[in-house]
């Protein structure tokens, strides 16, 4: 991956992600009335493809934008990564939304170093293992959720542009 390459998607995301927003919500919410396997199969070849172009340690913006969700799951390994009891990581480094998920107390993210790496790389939460979500199959059910990463991620809002150029032509 060149960085030259890197900078021109970083700075197209961030002087295209606002203005093409309209277009791109349209689009996403769009993809459910398509063959949803054959845009899994898509959306999974422009992943692999975005993603070998790009690092997400010269970004970190979810990390430093969005609080991690925790499962419980997530709670007990860190936990113990963190040689601490479930219940005190929660009472230092969670709250609970209005859905009733755990979420980061802090943002930028707790664990988030200096350089952009996590602290917690090894056993980080489910949702930081699967952002941006866009090597799932089941990426055309979830419109919303793939339009807000697009805002986030320079790598969701480049996977989106190219699947929207291979759908539309």
């Amino acid at each position: 991956m060149s960085d030259k390459k890197q900078s021109i998607l970083i700075d197209d995301w961030k002087n295209n992600r606002i203005r093409q927003s309209d277009q791109t919500k349209e689009f996403l919410y769009s993809l459910p009335d398509l063959d949803h396997q054959e845009v899994g199969k898509m959306v999974v070849e422009q992943h692999e493809k975005v993603f070998s172009e790009m690092d997400c340690l010269d970004c970190a913006n979810c990390c430093k934008t969005t609080p991690p969700i925790y499962t419980n799951k997530d709670v007990k390994r860190i936990a113990a990564f963190l040689k601490t009891t479930p219940k005190q990581f929660k009472r230092q480094y969670t709250i609970e939304d209005v859905n009733g998920e755990l979420i980061g107390i802090k943002v930028p993210c707790s664990f988030l170093n200096e350089d952009n790496t996590c602290s917690i790389y090894e056993v980080r939460p489910l949702a930081c293992r699967t952002y941006p979500h866009t090597d799932d199959p089941a990426f055309a059910e979830r419109p919303e959720l793939n339009f807000n990463n697009t805002i986030v991620c320079p790598a969701a809002y480049h996977i989106v542009k190219r699947l929207r150029s291979k759908v539309n032509g």
